[in-house]
């Protein structure tokens, strides 16, 4: 069995990050990856990038990663109210501001997409995993696939890129669905797993999130239960990031929202 690490949305929150990958060491998975959205919201976006590049971990870029490498002042998200989108203009002025040269190279270089096909150790008949790591999604960098995404889209969406397994972040909710279709009479599954974040929690759990995917061995789209997908929520110190947010030039609501996680 093959054991995968998932994380993705630290936005600048150091000690979230910290958390996890320490937690991820302690279980020794054999690969990991993170699928963006390195800065934005928090007060490390330039050690948060320094500590995923030291560590040489497959990184895509979200949308916040693209614009702050572009220098732009859009981060390509969606806001709700007029008073969400002047904090998000804050967000991004600071962050634009923080991060060194060195930090607006590395996430310029971030790819959109990254690809794991699964097939060692396999078994005669199976057919090998193809496993697809976005941040948004696969037509768009900051597309929102909500958990209530209608499943024919999703299937549709999976099928077009011919992914058995789809990873994505962007909403910061965690969920795994497994999706039935037929090719040929016979029964296969695909599955959209949203991975939550790290640094920036939205479902009401402060604590950071990331996933384990566990692949059996000759894991196949022909058996739903040859991945099995664990969500990890790992305590860190939520205060610290609070109050360092706090003594920034960021809004204060950020804070709350690390505390409440909305």
């Amino acid at each position: 069995m093959a054991t995968l690490a998932f994380f993705s949305d630290i936005h600048a929150n150091l000690p979230a990050l910290e958390a996890v990958l320490a937690d991820q060491d302690a279980r020794v998975p054999d690969m990991r990856f993170c699928l963006g959205d390195l800065v934005g919201y928090a007060s490390w976006p330039n050690e948060v990038a320094a500590m995923i590049r030291a560590r040489g971990i497959p990184t895509l870029a979200g949308n916040y990663d693209e614009g702050v490498g572009l220098h732009s002042d859009d981060c390509g998200c969606a806001y709700k109210t007029a008073e969400d989108e002047a904090r998000g203009a804050q967000s991004i002025a600071y962050t634009n501001q923080t991060v060194t040269e060195q930090t607006r190279t590395y996430l310029r270089s971030l790819a959109r997409h990254l690809w794991l096909i699964h097939e060692q150790p396999r078994t005669p008949g199976s057919m090998p995993l193809r496993i697809l790591m976005v941040h948004g999604s696969p037509r768009k960098v900051n597309q929102y696939l909500f958990e209530d995404f209608p499943e024919r889209s999703m299937l549709r969406m999976m099928a077009e890129v011919e992914a058995d397994v789809m990873l994505f972040g962007h909403t910061h909710k965690p969920y795994h669905k497994v999706l039935p279709y037929q090719v040929d009479g016979e029964i296969r599954y695909r599955h959209a797993i949203n991975i939550g974040s790290v640094g920036k929690p939205k479902d009401g759990d402060p604590r950071a999130c990331y996933a384990l995917i566990h692949l059996a061995d000759g894991a196949t789209a022909r058996d739903a239960d040859s991945v099995r997908v664990a969500f990890e929520r790992v305590d860190y110190n939520v205060e610290k990031a609070a109050r360092a947010i706090e003594a920034s030039p960021l809004p204060g609501a950020f804070a709350d929202m690390l505390r409440k996680a909305y």
